[in-house]
């Protein structure tokens, strides 16, 4: 009979609870944003909309977010390689991204607000206000990506990670891939709904 130590019990239980966990997660974000997209679909057919163009930094965003994906996927493979060098940078190079994406969206908002599109207010419409609740609560989850990506990294830098402990970059990579996927539904959403 073979015998497991009690690290590696504790680290097959936290892996055994972590990932349902995860999928739970992602499963209510799911329901989330179906939830918000098809109340847009709804009030887009009530009444007043007005209809105007996405800000270009939106197409800019959305390259970024996928070249993160590119950079996760190579800081998982360089865990599974035992490479702590390249772990450090694609973990590193993909926070960046992130927050490169996250400098796009508020300036893409700003341009709006120059466009007297609002969140809010008196002069505000249904078709902004739903643009600035989908982007924001996206921006919201990103924010808890970064997060992960941050600890990724530090953890990276103490060599936590390598061929026999993924757990961590592979928790961290289905939540990013998830919202990389989320975002690009969520821009052809609004591009192609008006």
């Amino acid at each position: 009979m073979e015998t497991v130590s009690v690290t590696e019990e504790k680290r097959i239980n936290k892996s055994k609870a972590a990932i349902p966990l995860l999928w739970v997660s992602i499963v209510a974000m799911v329901m989330i944003f179906a939830s918000l997209t098809s109340a847009y679909v709804v009030s887009r057919g009530k009444g007043y909309w007005l209809t105007f163009e996405l800000p270009q930094l939106f197409y800019i965003s959305t390259a970024i977010i996928m070249m993160s994906s590119v950079t996760m996927n190579w800081t998982l493979a360089s865990a599974k390689k035992n490479n702590y060098k390249n772990i450090k940078i694609a973990s590193l190079m993909t926070f960046l991204l992130g927050f490169a994406f996250v400098v796009c969206q508020f300036k893409a908002w700003g341009y709006l607000v120059e466009q007297k599109i609002f969140f809010a207010g008196k002069t505000s419409s249904a078709s902004g206000s739903y643009l600035y609740a989908i982007t924001g609560l996206h921006l919201v989850h990103l924010f808890f990506g970064m997060v992960a990506l941050l600890v990724v990294w530090v953890k990276s830098l103490l060599h936590r990670y390598n061929s026999e402990n993924l757990l961590g970059i592979r928790l961290c990579a289905t939540f990013w891939h998830f919202l990389d996927v989320l975002w690009i539904y969520l821009f052809l959403f609004l591009l192609f709904i008006r």
